[in-house]
């Protein structure tokens, strides 16, 4: 059956280059996973706060190591790219961003972050997700990104607004955390915006 819209992205708007470095601009850097992150990333899932608002828990080094090579092999799969956050000059882990649930014919994503203890209330997830969505809108051409956060987690909430991410509502019961099922708060912006 044709379709009677052309696609927003076809297959290879991301795989057909390497996966880029995307600076901040102001003491950031996105840049692809390193197998030498993994000691890092570890640290990252031992805070409780990861266990409050993540549905993952990282027993080991070796486990974080396994998800670097999953995270490596995403770019290519162009589903679910992912970067690690760093400081520019010393290369110290920040955080994470990624791109999630891709459709590239219709030009979607969902965005997704989080940050190591130390580099919270210093907004790096706000620099880090507004500069991945002007990457992903000016760069690449996506039209819609979106970001979920669970309606207990106020932080995230803060990041998506000074982000540009704009409320558009809330979707009852739709993820599983640790202490049972919380409501997310949907936020999306569009090209333009």
């Amino acid at each position: 059956m044709p379709l009677l819209t052309r696609p927003v992205l076809t297959p290879g708007a991301l795989a057909r280059t390497e996966q880029p470095v995307i600076p901040t601009g102001d003491g950031l850097l996105l840049r692809p996973w390193q197998e030498e992150d993994a000691p890092a990333v570890h640290a990252a899932f031992q805070d409780p706060l990861m266990h409050r608002f993540h549905g993952r828990s990282c027993e080991s080094e070796a486990e974080a190591a396994e998800w670097i090579t999953r995270w490596r092999r995403a770019w290519a799969g162009e589903r679910e790219p992912q970067w690690a956050v760093v400081a520019e000059g010393t290369g110290l882990l920040m955080g994470r961003v990624a791109l999630r649930q891709i459709e590239l014919a219709d030009g979607l994503a969902e965005l997704a972050y989080w940050t190591v203890a130390q580099a919270r209330g210093r907004s790096v997830a706000t620099r880090s997700a507004a500069a991945l969505t002007h990457w992903a809108f000016e760069e690449i051409g996506f039209h819609r990104l979106e970001l979920m956060h669970s309606t207990a987690n106020e932080a995230s909430c803060r990041v998506a607004v000074k982000a540009g991410f704009a409320a558009e509502g809330t979707r009852r019961k739709a993820y599983l955390h640790l202490d049972g099922w919380h409501d997310m708060h949907l936020h999306a912006r569009v090209r333009g915006d």
